[in-house]
């Protein structure tokens, strides 16, 4: 069943919470209440064991029990949460002015406040002679005694890695089966530059693995042209989103910024047209669904371009493959199963993290489900999931259990629903919070990249994430679902160039599972192009507009008498078209606009109308062109997010933010100004991005006791402003994400001999256009490795890189992630030995002037990135001119390297010697890693601006999975 538990998990904190004496509930209500409470505990276990159980196996009366306990759950809740909203809203902090209008408003409150009460106390009787009709049918039904598992609080698997780069292999990237497809795409052929340009299709159904092998060989093969783009598609494309998606892909610098939705299709494909005109360029137009969808989009690609270009492109279709390839030079791929020996290395590989750890007594039931999975990746990586959690793996007894559950195998012709019916055993293995939290990605489109930041305080702000029993934050506890939905392979992450998991994707026949389970349980409500309006009726809690644009020939498809349930909505843009008036949604908890134009003719979205939802926790309003937050938003007392980032005509947040004291994320950009004595009111604050400082906002950071990650800007030098910012830093006991940006300043030792961080402090990054601090700083000197046990990221820029910054850098056990910048190097000589970094997967080094980076034996273990320059005219001069030994065959978990080959006073053909040195060590590196190369001469003035410019941009940016751009 799918999730029947309703609201009850967040309603249980709720009745108690009424019971407290600041309520002061009538004696009758508290004990109506108490026995409230008591039932619907009973009832909560008994649907948690309803939970569990797929939805074909139970009997038809418990589900419609289930069902109207559900349904029921919503009711009680908004119930309380109108009398908690009207009491606790009631209390908010006074005005500063008239003494006689606050005496008046207070009057008025106690009046209202009893009001409440009286009302909340006949709606309990209601309510309980409902409760007792349900819980009397509960004793006539049965439910099999299934117990969910506990869920710890888990890292991301590190055996995840591994795994991806495993599927590839058996899907064909050293496999002998599919070496045909690698010759395809890879540069081998001979005199490349006067070929033309070459269109190579792979077809399959859905969950071969397509779009993974071919994600798999453009990154291996990217560095080899000038410009790369990697772009999904899915079934209901917008030809002026995949236009765009194109050129922000090939040149991302230049185009994020500019508003390409204001070109019209025609001018869309002049700009790729002109951009790629003169250039060797690689695009993956990934999932089409449509022959005359790739007729349009084959327009922005000449096929007078003689570079040596490469288009591929991924189809589910036969028919849409061949629309792609109509020349004898282009090629098309089809994609088999995988083998019986390719199938059991990958199920092996997954569960046991070796291809031959399966012990005897589970290899015939094995030979038995990979059988049922029929050579899927997609099938074989979830049932693996379902039999080993990072925790254990199952005994023997539940993989028969589960072989024999599965039902008929897989064949030629099989449907999607015996997919979905494997897929679903995940599903039902997943505790219950993360059911709902799994259902709720059903919000989102097809291909839709997912922010890991977004999701989770959604998820949050929806309640379905609970405080945990002990000190841990409602986030770390989201974020740890988070990373089990990866574990599980229910979601695919995207990684930074940074190796961190910023973002996620849901693979399509997951999502198909998922809606289809959501769409059952009236969880969420997704109205697209292809979905009969007429179903917004009954009861709706949440609605997920797609792709939808009103036909002015018509009247509004959404009738707004039907959202006075709705918790939460979600529109991407144009289908605010559509949008009932936000004064219609009674409940609202949810409200994200994120990427629709408020500004546009035709949106039926009028902001100033937010400041009536009192329910609402979440604000997402990111480029959606506003000028401006509604003056009264201070009314909303339960905000807990807001998301208002890429907004640039907003310059001034206001005043009445200062009454959302349960405010705990506020993203804006740093042009937004804070009038003074906001932020130091906004206690609960936990997250703080993008804000410029000021001699008030430095002062009054120090208030926010709560604050867990902040990104402040310095945009002028000024010393009483950094001293007063050491000072409100120094009360900040929990932060754990500090990230500094200067724009213009001489030498700054950071943050001076004061600072003592937390031992929570997990991430520290320092970013600057024109400056670097003088010398690593003291605090990272002076704590050692014991108190910064939980320093993960380190980022900086530094006068100068010596030996005893790296000795001492490398001593910080949990250092993942590494990148230092000097802008006046003298050392001229870096190495990195075998007694550090043991845990780091990305290392970037870049040393102005350059230097050498010398990698010993046992160097970066787990390093699966690295990034340095090397100068040539030092290497020469110190004796290492001849063969460039750097040791890069160290490093034996290397997966993609970028160099940087500086010949400052060296001929151009030296340099290539460099290159050449370098790129064969890396080509007989036995993980054959991925390489890009950039050649450059050494001019100071203009490579320390270039160079911090370029890589503060870099890794302020979010990129995908495993991408590198510098």
């Amino acid at each position: 069943m799918q999730v029947v538990t309703g609201a009850i998990g967040s309603l249980l904190p709720k009745l108690g919470k009424l019971l407290m004496e600041e309520y002061n509930l009538q004696k009758k209500a508290k004990k109506g209440v108490e026995s409230l409470m008591r039932e619907m505990k009973t009832i909560h276990a008994a649907l948690c064991k309803v939970a569990d159980v797929a939805s074909d196996q139970l009997d038809e009366q418990v589900k419609l029990w289930a069902d109207e306990v559900r349904e029921l759950s919503y009711d009680m809740e908004d119930v309380v949460d109108k009398f908690l909203v009207r009491v606790d809203g009631s209390n908010k902090p006074a005005d500063d002015g008239n003494k006689l209008t606050n005496l008046v408003e207070k009057m008025a409150n106690l009046f209202n406040n009893g009001k409440a009460r009286r009302q909340i106390s006949s709606a309990i009787k209601n309510i309980q002679k409902d409760v007792q009709d349900v819980a009397a049918r509960r004793g006539r039904y049965t439910v099999d005694d299934i117990v969910p598992k506990p869920t710890a609080r888990t890292a991301i698997d590190p055996r995840l890695r591994a795994l991806y780069t495993e599927v590839t292999e058996l899907v064909g990237i050293y496999g002998k089966r599919d070496q045909e497809l690698v010759k395809l795409l890879s540069l081998g052929d001979e005199d490349l530059c006067k070929k033309r340009l070459k269109i190579v299709s792979v077809v399959g159904f859905g969950g071969l693995g397509k779009t993974t092998l071919v994600r798999t060989v453009y990154d291996k093969i990217k560095g080899g042209f000038h410009s790369w783009a990697f772009v999904p598609v899915g079934r209901n494309p917008d030809v002026k989103k995949i236009f765009k998606d194109i050129l922000i892909g090939l040149n991302k610098q230049i185009y994020t910024n500019i508003n390409l939705m204001a070109l019209d299709e025609r001018q869309l494909i002049e700009e790729i047209r002109e951009l790629l005109q003169d250039k060797r360029y690689l695009v993956v137009i990934d999932d089409i669904w449509d022959s005359k969808l790739w007729g349009d989009i084959k327009l922005a690609f000449s096929n007078m371009n003689n570079f040596g270009s490469r288009l591929i492109t991924t189809t589910r279709i036969l028919s849409v493959s061949k629309a792609c390839c109509p020349s004898t030079h282009d090629s098309i791929y089809e994609m088999k199963p995988l083998s019986d020996d390719d199938s059991a290395r990958l199920f092996y590989k997954r569960i046991f993290s070796s291809e031959n750890g399966c012990p005897n007594e589970l290899k015939k039931v094995s030979k038995d489900i990979l059988r049922k999975c029929g050579g899927v990746p997609l099938a074989i990586l979830t049932i693996a999931s379902l039999l080993a959690t990072v925790q254990q793996i199952k005994p023997k007894f539940e993989w028969h259990v589960l072989v024999n559950s599965i039902g008929r195998g897989l064949t030629e012709d099989a449907s999607m629903e015996e997919m979905q019916r494997i897929l679903s055993f995940s599903y039902y293995d997943l505790p219950s919070d993360m059911k709902t939290c799994l259902l709720y990605l059903s919000m989102y489109p097809e291909d839709r990249e997912i922010d890991k930041e977004e999701l989770i305080w959604k998820w949050i702000c929806e309640e379905f994430v609970q405080h945990g029993k002990q000190l841990t934050s409602t986030f770390e506890i989201g974020e740890t679902y988070f990373n089990e939905l990866i574990n599980r392979n229910m979601i695919q992450p995207i990684y930074t160039g940074f190796c961190e998991v910023k973002s996620c994707r849901v693979h399509d026949m997951v999502l198909d599972l998922i809606r289809s389970l959501s769409g059952e349980a009236k969880f969420i409500t997704v109205l697209d192009s292809n979905k009969d309006m007429t179903c917004c009726r009954g009861n709706i809690r949440r609605i997920s507009l797609q792709n939808i644009e009103l036909d002015p020939r018509t009247t509004p498809l959404i009738n707004s008498s039907s959202m006075s349930q709705v918790r939460s909505i979600t529109a991407f843009f144009p289908a605010t078209t559509i949008m009932p008036a936000l004064s219609s949604f009674e409940v609202l908890r949810v409200l994200d606009l994120s990427g629709c134009n408020l500004g546009a003719v035709n949106c039926q979205v009028n902001l100033r109308d937010i400041v009536h939802l009192f329910h609402l926790r979440y604000l997402g309003l990111r480029r959606t062109g506003i000028c401006e937050l509604p003056k009264e938003i201070g009314n909303l007392q339960f905000l807990q997010v807001i998301d208002a980032q890429y907004n640039f005509d907003m310059r001034v947040l206001p005043s009445s933010m200062c009454k959302l004291r349960k405010l705990m994320v506020v993203k804006v950009l740093i042009c937004c100004n804070w009038t003074p004595g906001v932020l130091g009111n906004l206690t609960s604050l936990q997250v703080l991005e993008r804000i410029s400082a000021s001699p008030s906002i430095v002062q009054e950071l120090g208030n926010l006791a709560r604050l867990r990650e902040l990104e402040i800007h310095f945009l002028h030098r000024s010393p009483e402003l950094e001293e007063a910012f050491v000072e409100s830093i120094c009360k900040l006991n929990d932060i754990q994400s500090l990230n500094i940006n200067y724009q213009d300043s001489p030498y700054l030792d950071l943050l001076g001999e004061r600072w003592v961080p937390p031992r929570c402090l997990g991430k520290f990054e320092f970013y600057s256009d024109h400056m670097a601090c003088s010398t690593l700083p003291m605090w990272i000197r002076r704590c050692g490795p014991s108190h910064l046990s939980n320093l993960s990221t380190f980022s900086i820029i530094i006068k100068e890189v010596r030996q005893e910054d790296v000795q001492i850098l490398g001593r910080l056990h949990s250092l993942r992630h590494l990148w230092m910048q000097s802008t006046h190097q003298t050392e001229r000589l870096l190495v990195i030995g075998a007694d550090g970094f043991r845990l780091t997967i990305a290392f970037a080094l870049h040393c102005q002037p350059a230097t050498q980076v010398v990698f010993q034996q046992g160097a970066l273990p787990n390093a699966e990135q690295v990034r340095f320059n090397l100068g040539v005219r030092v290497a020469k001069e110190d004796g290492n001119g001849d063969c460039f030994e750097l040791g890069l065959l160290n490093l034996l978990s290397l997966q993609s390297a970028i160099v940087e080959i500086h010949w400052d006073g060296i001929i151009v053909k030296e340099a290539e010697k460099a290159e050449a040195a370098v790129r064969n060590a890396l080509n007989a590196h036995p993980n054959q890693p991925s390489i890009a190369f950039s050649m450059e001469p050494y001019i100071p003035e203009v490579m320390m601006m270039m160079t911090m410019t370029i890589m503060m941009t870099t890794l302020i940016l979010t990129f995908k999975e495993k991408e590198w751009i510098w």
